[in-house]
């Protein structure tokens, strides 16, 4: 489970920590640390920004070594995202690269411009489909020019990969809806053309689930499909789907294996190589336990088929790899959290059937990331918390990382103006500014390791996936932020001295929530669409939600003033206990498996958007150019040998442009 970078590149100040260091460009055609650059450019509506890996420097060879070699499996994974993402996807990107570096014509109009943009927002979402809103990329040239350039190229794209850029089919990766065939209206590559949601749900509500109270997390590693008439799968594994670039895989972490940091970490890697090599789900789970009690040592990493957004159905794992180093004085500070995991359990406002008696084996940490791959990049989280299996959380715990070198990264390339537009007065304005960035970092840790580690399953109910079905997903981020927000305003915080005014803090915690809720994440959609994105969706119930039932204390108020809409919070101490009373609903709604109490309400509050607020919202933010979604060029690792092939170090560099480093990454990691 992770969480998705929002309120502070909306709405924080820009934060400067430490010296700002510019990029300079060396023979190598790398970029070398001096005065740092975090913004590499702007198109479309994305940014794309630079991060340091602080404390490389200080790790050992052999610890240098294990980074490297993680970061270089979980590339060599890349294109698995790729053809997940879109059956289409790998042949598409082929061909506009090979034109990309291989056109000669005039480079100056407007078309070829529109080309370039589209190429790189393809590269962003990892295939033709919006990385955030889902929607398919709409490229700004005719197929009349596509065309012109692949026979100036002599570049093949024909039939409907070429056509699916034009035409209306696919239109959407995901699709959620309600009342549509989930997985037929999905292009998202999970399942196979003639598969229906019906055959879905069939097909896994008779798949043995393992034994009773642990069951294994059914389809996360395969694609189904249909043969023969017979559904099959088609296993994520070592000589099966994805074989070759999962080979390639074990080879980095068989090495990464022989540099581990101790005994546990060495077993664990060897269990992830098991899994690729057999794709058996035990293992998996075996695994999942065995990272979850690494705990040791300065290197750890996320990587496998891992979060379920991307499937309408919530079987099937994204790729994805983040190999992180640990922060060891932030991690030192927000340790608090997860060492009172138990008292957040018992003071929470849930029912106490639903409450777990002894919340076990919670590790938080804030770490630098070193590199991501897949789903992670070049989107990433800002923070994660795994394993998914609920059962693995409850008997041995889970761990929530905080990405420590990204958040700095999104505050070093920040700004103000869309705070001070949309806030309600000066009062909110000042709070947001002495207080809104401890406040979001609170509330991920609070997310992460204690709302999803928090409460339990009634005995004999089903897992989320298969209770709650498409709106699983949403629920849990939604149940999760509710814990966070809940505790943002509580003493307690003050009392682990992790705050100097508790109240002031969660002011500021609310007040950015509920004005990007119902207000500035509408900047990321079109107007007259839905919200449809997991973590969108579950922001907006909870704060629309907590407005209408607040109505008649006037907790929340819609302020309208000089043609401009605000919303100003009256009560806050009775805005934490509407969020206590939907964190309390949120949770029975999991424990007893509630589809219909979920449906009623995500669909009541949660995807359809006030039009004419949406409208206003659009236009007073016409005048901010940055954009709304950012993501992030990795540093590359470049080793250092003797003359015998050893390696003696490896140095951190800066890739010269986001294009340098995708077309990089295709020439090495192309193993699909």
């Amino acid at each position: 489970m992770r969480t998705k970078y929002v309120l502070l590149i909306f709405m924080s100040v820009v934060f400067f920590w430490g010296c700002q260091e510019k990029a300079v460009e060396n023979k190598e055609g790398s970029v070398k640390a001096e005065p740092f650059e975090h913004v590499v450019e702007q198109f479309a509506d994305l940014r794309i920004l630079r991060y340091q890996i602080s404390g490389f420097e200080q790790l050992t060879l052999k610890e240098k070594k294990l980074v490297y070699y993680l970061t270089q499996a979980g590339l060599a994974g890349r294109d698995i995202m790729w053809d997940q993402n879109y059956r289409h996807n790998l042949q598409i990107r082929d061909a506009l690269e090979n034109v990309y570096v291989s056109f000669k014509g005039d480079k100056a109009t407007e078309d070829w411009k529109a080309f370039e943009t589209y190429l790189k927002r393809v590269w962003f979402s990892n295939g033709i489909h919006h990385h955030y809103s889902n929607d398919k990329i709409k490229p700004g040239f005719s197929a009349e020019y596509l065309n012109f350039l692949l026979k100036e190229t002599d570049t093949e794209l024909t039939g409907e990969p070429f056509e699916v850029i034009f035409n209306d089919a696919d239109n959407k990766k995901v699709n959620k809806k309600k009342g549509v065939d989930n997985v037929a209206e999905s292009a998202v590559n999970f399942y196979g053309p003639s598969v229906t949601d019906a055959d879905v749900t069939a097909f896994y509500e008779t798949m043995d689930k393992g034994p009773e109270g642990r069951p294994i997390e059914i389809g996360l590693n395969t694609k189904l499909m249909r043969e023969d008439g017979k559904l099959v799968e088609k296993v994520w594994k070592s000589g099966g789907m994805y074989g070759e670039a999962i080979d390639e895989m074990i080879k980095w972490l068989e090495k990464a294996k022989e540099v581990a940091e101790n005994e546990q970490q060495a077993k664990t890697l060897q269990l992830l190589i098991d899994y690729y090599t057999t794709g058996d789900l035990n293992t998996w789970d075996e695994y999942a336990i065995a990272w979850v009690n690494s705990t040791e040592g300065n290197i750890d990493w996320i990587t496998g088929f891992v979060e379920v957004y991307n499937d309408p159905k919530g079987y099937k794992g994204s790729y994805e790899t983040i190999v992180q180093l640990k922060d060891f004085e932030m991690s030192k500070q927000m340790a608090v959290l997860s060492e009172n995991a138990q008292w957040f359990e018992d003071n929470s406002p849930l029912m106490e059937e639903h409450k777990k008696d002894n919340v076990v084996g919670i590790s938080y940490k804030t770490i630098n990331v070193a590199g991501e791959a897949g789903d992670a990049s070049p989107s990433t989280p800002i923070g994660v918390n795994l394993p998914n299996n609920n059962w693995i959380r409850q008997e041995h715990g889970s761990k929530s990382v905080s990405l420590g070198n990204i958040i700095g990264a999104y505050n070093n390339a920040g700004g103000s103006g869309r705070l001070k537009e949309f806030a309600h007065d000066q009062e909110e304005i000042a709070l947001e500014e002495e207080y809104g960035k401890l406040a979001d970092k609170l509330h991920t840790a609070l997310h992460e390791v204690v709302g999803h580690a928090s409460g339990q399953i009634n005995p004999g109910v089903g897992q989320p996936k298969e209770t709650l079905k498409n709106y699983a997903s949403t629920m849990e981020e939604g149940r999760a932020d509710l814990v966070g927000l809940y505790f943002s305003m509580d003493p307690k915080m003050q009392e682990l001295g992790l705050v100097d005014d508790w109240e002031k803090l969660g002011k500021a915690a609310y007040d950015g929530y509920i004005r990007n809720g119902l207000m500035t994440q509408l900047i990321r959609i079109e107007l007259g669409d839905d919200i449809e994105e997991d973590h969108m969706v579950n922001r907006q119930w909870v704060s629309a939600w907590a407005f209408e039932k607040g109505k008649a204390d006037n907790v929340i108020e819609k302020v309208e003033r000089d043609g401009k809409s605000y919303y100003n919070i009256n009560d806050y101490a009775r805005l934490r206990e509407l969020f206590g009373e939907l964190l309390k609903e949120s949770q029975r709604i999991k424990s007893e498996g509630d589809f219909k109490a979920a449906q009623d309400l995500v669909e009541g509050y949660g995807v359809k958007v006030d039009q004419e607020l949406h409208k206003e919202v659009l236009k007073r933010n016409e005048r901010f150019k940055s954009a709304p979604y950012s993501g992030f060029v990795n540093p590359v690792l470049v080793p250092e040998t003797d003359e015998s092939g050893e390696i003696i170090d490896i140095k951190v560099t800066q890739p010269t442009s986001f294009e340098a480093q995708m077309l990089d990454y295709s020439k090495r990691f192309g193993y699909l």
